[in-house]
């Protein structure tokens, strides 16, 4: 009897000892990043609702992170430095926070900058003679350094959202007209269109641009700043009152193939297709399958209603590198309604194969308003009458996958009654479970994961990230 008494309490000690293995994080609306006790998880003998099978990894994640824009920084710099400090160390400090490791810069402005500006505005200096970029050190630069102080190791890749102006046909920064409050200065008559290249077709214009890109990777470089990937142009398809350029994908299948692609290999420096943000998959196979651009290409970029294009790009090419390059921006009111539909994009890329995730705006004035009139959400939010900061819904939503979700790990396969989650393993051999509990009222959700079933607490109407350490 004093045996059988022994060898229980070894047996109860051994799972009291594995809780500290065990770790369950929620945000709610009213309470973000609330950890559970691990005495409130337990073994379970009941029917699992879910299995998570480690056995069947999916894609290799490479990362996840943000988007360094001009308003971003202008908006932090309105805090005391020790704040601006504390929140990029949050942001992108190993282990911290949210471990970001990925992010998305401009070449020269988009539609989040201060004003419209290239690195080159002499029309006809083909040679780029007088390549700058000067505008960038008193706003990107010194943001993306601040970021690498915390994380040296932190990949940046970069996209333009509009050439030069004198390299277009309409010598426009914009493709679409807009007047009233907001007056971009570009006639009617000068619109672009989806379908049509706005872009100049001629040898000379497709070599200056594509020295315009590695001019932009030597300087940044020499600021100390490497530049590991390129897409060659924002929304090709869309004619828009910020900076813009339509393209065809033949076109760009052209600049790719014969300019771009060439001048980056010179520099070991990756080149992706996109942003792709049509639902349209004959246009992702135009430059995959052409000669010339496919063998430069190691991916592909999708944002917006590209995401639709996705899961048949991602079938019939299965091995197909993949990232959504930006998360859909809200409209400025930061609410728990974008949070829960932030969720249903993530859920939905990562679903369907994506190796890395971004999100778009890192920080904002209140209220989000761009210098183009576009209200949109950010992870973080400055009070300009305060000069003070909070962190956003979605932030915490980001960081419940991407604080615990390693580069290298891979998403796992799941199944079972209960589908509204995402799990992966780690290069440490941790599981990582991230849940949605979209009911009204709190449950129990038991999860089984290598033979063994754990009861989880969660929350009503709340994320969850549940981790396993073995």
């Amino acid at each position: 009897m004093r045996r059988l008494f022994i060898f229980l309490v070894m047996v109860s000690s051994m799972f009291s000892c594995n809780k500290k293995f065990l770790e369950l994080t929620t945000t709610t609306e009213q309470n973000a990043w609330a950890k559970i006790s691990s005495s409130e998880i337990n073994q379970s003998s009941e029917i699992s609702d879910v299995v998570i099978n480690t056995d069947q990894k999916l894609q290799e994640i490479e990362g996840f992170g943000t988007c360094f824009n001009e308003l971003g920084w202008t908006s932090l710099k309105l805090l005391k430095p020790e704040e601006r400090v504390a929140i990029l160390k949050e942001m992108f400090e190993p282990g911290t926070g949210a471990n970001f490791t990925i992010c998305r810069m401009p070449v020269a402005a988009n539609d989040f900058a201060i004003d419209w500006y290239s690195y080159n505005e002499t029309d006809g200096d083909f040679q780029m003679k007088n390549f700058s970029i000067e505008n960038d050190k008193a706003t990107l630069i010194p943001f993306i350094k601040q970021a690498l102080i915390h994380n040296p190791e932190l990949k940046v890749w970069a996209s333009p959202w509009s050439p030069p102006s004198w390299m277009k046909y309409n010598k426009h920064y914009a493709a679409k007209s807009s007047t009233g409050r907001i007056n971009n200065g570009l006639t009617p008559d000068k619109q672009g269109k989806e379908g049509t290249n706005m872009f100049i077709q001629e040898d000379k214009y497709f070599r200056s641009y594509a020295l315009y890109f590695s001019k932009f990777i030597d300087a940044y470089k020499k600021q100390g700043i490497d530049i590991f990937m390129v897409m060659p142009q924002n929304e090709f398809n869309s004619a828009q009152i910020f900076p813009s350029c339509t393209w065809t994908a033949s076109g760009l299948a052209t600049f790719v193939g014969k300019y771009l692609g060439p001048a980056m290999k010179e520099k070991n420096i990756e080149v992706m297709f996109g942003t792709m943000e049509r639902p349209h998959e004959a246009l992702v196979d135009t430059l995959l399958n052409d000669k010339n651009s496919g063998q430069y290409l190691s991916g592909v970029g999708f944002q917006w209603a590209g995401k639709k294009a996705l899961p048949g790009i991602h079938k019939r090419y299965p091995k197909l590198r993949l990232y959504q390059t930006e998360q859909e921006c809200g409209n400025g009111s930061n609410d728990w309604n974008s949070c829960k539909y932030s969720w249903s994009l993530m859920k939905h890329y990562l679903s369907n194969g994506v190796n890395a995730y971004m999100y778009w705006n890192t920080s904002l004035k209140e209220g989000g308003i761009s210098t183009w009139g576009w209200r949109q959400n950010s992870l973080v939010s400055v009070d300009t009458l305060k000069h003070t900061f909070q962190y956003n819904h979605e932030y915490y939503l980001m960081k419940h996958v991407s604080h615990y979700v390693q580069p290298g790990a891979y998403r796992l396969n799941t199944t079972g009654k209960f589908n509204n989650l995402l799990a992966f393993i780690n290069p440490d051999k941790s599981i990582v479970v991230v849940i949605h509990n979209e009911e009204k009222t709190a449950k129990q959700l038991v999860i089984e994961i290598q033979g063994k079933s754990y009861s989880l607490p969660l929350k009503a109407d709340s994320f969850s990230t549940f981790k396993l350490q073995k």
